[in-house]
């Protein structure tokens, strides 16, 4: 492929491979919602979260008019889990959803995916809300398919608290937890991908240094990171929230193309460094506290740092706050231009 004849998908999916590029891609893997443009389109949460046409109009907003090269869609971690038994407080306009009843905090008695997983829920919802952005945004545009990943949800469905308690006293339940969340991921994942999902960017909280040591991540975490993207049939990028730089070297060993990171990780120099040729780094500009306060010129100064620092991908370094300026977001894509003018 000459370098002039990417499109954006190409472009992205070259870039998350580690294949070479005309210039870097900019986009969000994390969730891209914010309140301006819900008023903008006539879609906003909380009804955008169960209705197909709203959650792939307010997707494509982000697209269409700040000039993020990627559709990412839905706008929070709660779809599989809900799926799977948990309770969902479906939060306001400018307040994601949030899990507020778990099913299994004292044992895993009865726990199993159900038969019917994929007509559970808002999962169908967000399946014919995919279906629906490519039909409006054609083949040359990625969608990226946002998730909670397999840590996330096993501690979701168990509760953080017992999530943190058995991974050091029952760490046979512990296991059988992680295992159930990575299949029920994987299916979900993969039905996200068949009905037209590019990339799938799983976002994994709970399993950052911030909540669990780098000693269960490598013991216990990894393994079901790695099946899950050997599991996953199309491009993966894996996010987790915090400062990630002590597991960082065994997140790019868990197979996935790209590794979202927050500013916290400091340079991206710093993170290229670790993670060389194994995975793409994907980042790492501050949503709370560059994108959503501005100004503009630190929005820009912020992302070619980035840039100059080697990042793959240009992107918010976590979920796009709901209260973002639209103007704020455009600045981090002219960043990116000016930096190849």
């Amino acid at each position: 492929m000459t370098m002039s004849e990417f499109t954006l998908k190409t472009r992205l999916l070259a870039a998350l491979e580690g294949k070479p590029v005309d210039k870097v891609p900019v986009c969000s893997v994390t969730q891209t919602g914010i309140v301006e443009l819900m008023d903008e389109v006539g879609a906003a949460w909380p009804e955008a979260h169960t209705n197909p046409e709203l959650m792939a109009k307010l997707a494509i907003a982000n697209y269409e008019l700040s000039g993020l090269e990627a559709v990412r869609l839905p706008y929070c971690l709660t779809v599989l889990v809900e799926a799977m038994g948990c309770q969902i407080n479906m939060g306001t306009k400018n307040r994601q959803p949030s899990v507020i009843e778990h099913p299994y905090p004292k044992s895993l008695d009865g726990a199993a995916i159900p038969a019917d997983l994929l007509q559970k829920g808002r999962i169908p919802v967000v399946l014919e809300a995919i279906k629906i952005v490519r039909e409006k945004v054609g083949p040359d545009v990625p969608i990226i398919g946002g998730m909670e990943g397999p840590i996330t949800v096993a501690s979701d469905l168990i509760s953080v608290k017992s999530f943190m308690k058995w991974s050091i006293k029952k760490t046979d339940l512990f296991e059988q937890a992680l295992d159930l969340a990575t299949e029920a991921a994987i299916a979900y994942a993969n039905a996200m991908v068949e009905a037209g999902a590019d990339v799938i960017a799983i976002a994994d909280p709970v399993a950052s240094p911030d909540l669990m040591s780098p000693d269960t991540f490598k013991q216990f975490l990894q393994s079901r990171l790695q099946k899950f993207s050997s599991s996953v049939n199309s491009v993966t990028v894996l996010h987790i929230c915090g400062k990630v730089n002590a597991i960082l070297s065994d997140m790019a060993d868990c197979g996935f193309e790209g590794l979202s990171v927050e500013e916290k990780i400091g340079n991206a120099i710093e993170g290229k460094k670790i993670i060389g040729d194994r995975a793409r780094l994907v980042g790492n500009v501050s949503s709370p506290f560059t994108l959503l306060p501005g100004p503009i010129d630190k929005i820009k100064a912020e992302a070619k740092v980035a840039l100059e620092g080697g990042i793959d991908v240009l992107a918010p370094g976590c979920g796009i706050a709901p209260m973002t300026p639209l103007e704020n977001i455009k600045a981090m894509v002219a960043a990116r231009d000016e930096y190849y003018a």
